[in-house]
């Protein structure tokens, strides 16, 4: 299917094919065409440029884009879209001068959140995520990721997946799923952080597996913290910290480029999945 934007205001982000990333100073550039038209072959840019040089198109999908501005859809790859109520008051905490650890002694944080989605039904949590997403689309947003991290169980961080895989079912949006279920140490486990992290890289990581569930998983919030901790490194000393998966690190997959991990037959052997050394 053909679609042509035609008498474009400004559109934006006119750079080369070869163009692979911008960085440094470059991030201040911002290529523009004024009164432009821009044509989509099955929803992929085919060819664009200035109305005064616009070919004869015919029997084409056409959109008026006067006074409009076009540009790329914005690409988020980092949110926490999926979660059940809110924790407004801990606005007011802060401003009164609690720091984020008071809050959580209290109650507050992410404990907060888990309890709050823990106890809503998966049907509840999609209708709010689902409000969110429609926000952020409207807004121009056209890949998102989504995290969990705020269910800390098995059952909750699955029910946050799985709802983050239902919205980019429903929508017309790329949606990434990343497992993050030590985002924090549960209160039962408070005295038992090991345990907890049993819990992650071992039940929870194999039935979300199981369900491909997740695109990625992250768990340097939780190790991290703990290594340094064990090591006694001052924390400010460390300048930065790098996951690096090197040209050596091998996926298996199919012929087809499917991930060995996503099939049933392979979703629990541990061989099928990326290591990151």
């Amino acid at each position: 299917m053909k679609l042509l934007l035609k008498n474009i205001a400004m559109l934006l982000q006119i750079r080369p094919l070869t163009t692979q990333k911008v960085s440094g100073p470059q991030m201040k550039e911002l290529p523009s065409l004024e009164n432009a038209w821009l044509l989509l072959e099955d929803d992929v840019i085919h060819s664009f440029g200035n109305m005064s040089e616009m070919p004869n198109f015919q029997d084409i999908k056409t959109l008026d884009c006067s006074g409009k501005t076009v540009l790329p859809s914005w690409c988020d790859s980092h949110t926490h879209l999926v979660y059940a109520g809110n924790r407004e008051q801990e606005f007011v905490d802060r401003i009164n001068g609690l720091s984020y650890q008071e809050i959580a002694a209290s109650g507050g944080g992410i404990i907060n959140s888990a309890k709050k989605l823990q106890a809503t039904t998966q049907t509840a949590l999609f209708a709010q995520s689902e409000k969110r997403l429609q926000e952020v689309i409207q807004q121009g947003t056209g890949a998102i990721e989504i995290k969990s991290g705020y269910g800390l169980t098995t059952q909750a961080e699955m029910k946050m997946l799985r709802v983050a895989k239902q919205l980019g079912e429903k929508y017309n949006i790329t949606v990434k799923t990343t497992f993050l279920g030590a985002h924090a140490i549960p209160p039962e486990y408070k005295n038992n952080k090991d345990g907890y992290l049993d819990l992650v890289c071992g039940e929870m990581m194999e039935k979300i597996s199981s369900e491909n569930l997740a695109d990625y998983v992250d768990v340097l919030k939780v190790t991290v913290p703990a290594v340094l901790k064990e090591s006694g490194i001052d924390p400010k000393s460390v300048i930065g910290i790098t996951t690096d998966f090197t040209a050596c690190t091998v996926l298996p997959v199919k012929e087809d480029g499917t991930p060995l991990s996503e099939l049933p037959e392979f979703s629990k052997n541990p061989h099928a999945f990326v290591k990151l050394w």
